[in-house]
């Protein structure tokens, strides 16, 4: 009898995820990092249960961009402008990185008022969106394992380990408004942050 897997027929697009994500195998995860890879409600009020703490969303970065390259996975073409956001998700009391994630947002698929939240408050989009009410849903596309390599200094001073990679978008109205990459890092998100001297 062959291992169970749960990700199984649950990824639309594991077989064209990105070149830098390596295999991962469920099994050798820790439960957290297992349910991390496949949920598909919020994380930040999961991470909150988990770890009995408020989660603090920083955002890092966050500007309107033209596309050089389309976003099938958005329906977006090239030449099309996209709001990016760069976040991180902390523990409040303990200051542990328990998230790093990337949005890519379509500007002309998501309403006004949603846009504006976002634009307005940042904080964590999960959020916004289940304050709003809107019918949505979620499709996981891929999920992986990568190195600290990419990322910028201010998460690697945090954390420089291996990252389990996975990425999703948001369907609102049948048509994906946003896309979201989250890299969680690859130790047990309950445990306390190690953090480098």
């Amino acid at each position: 009898m062959s291992a169970f897997d749960p990700t199984n027929g649950l990824f639309a697009a594991q077989f064209v995820r990105p070149d830098e994500l390596a295999p991962v195998d469920m099994h050798k995860l820790s439960p957290v990092l297992r349910a991390l890879v496949v949920i598909d409600g919020t994380v930040t009020k999961f991470l909150e249960a988990y770890n009995m703490e408020p989660i603090t969303v920083e955002t890092l970065g966050q500007a309107v961009q033209t596309l050089e390259v389309g976003q099938e996975w958005l329906e977006v073409q090239a030449g099309q402008e996209v709001l990016a956001r760069h976040v991180t998700l902390m523990g409040g009391q303990s200051g542990t990185l328990y998230a790093y994630a990337i949005s890519l947002t379509n500007p002309a698929a998501i309403p006004g008022d949603i846009r504006a939240a976002m634009e307005i408050q940042g904080g964590s989009v999960g959020r916004i969106l289940l304050s709003s009410r809107i019918e949505q849903r979620r499709e996981v596309l891929w999920y992986g394992r990568e190195s600290a390599d990419g990322l910028p200094d201010s998460i690697r001073t945090k954390y420089d380990g291996d990252l389990l990679s996975r990425a999703y978008r948001i369907i609102v109205g049948g048509r994906p408004v946003i896309m979201i990459i989250e890299k969680f890092p690859l130790r047990d998100a309950g445990e306390p942050e190690h953090h480098k001297e």
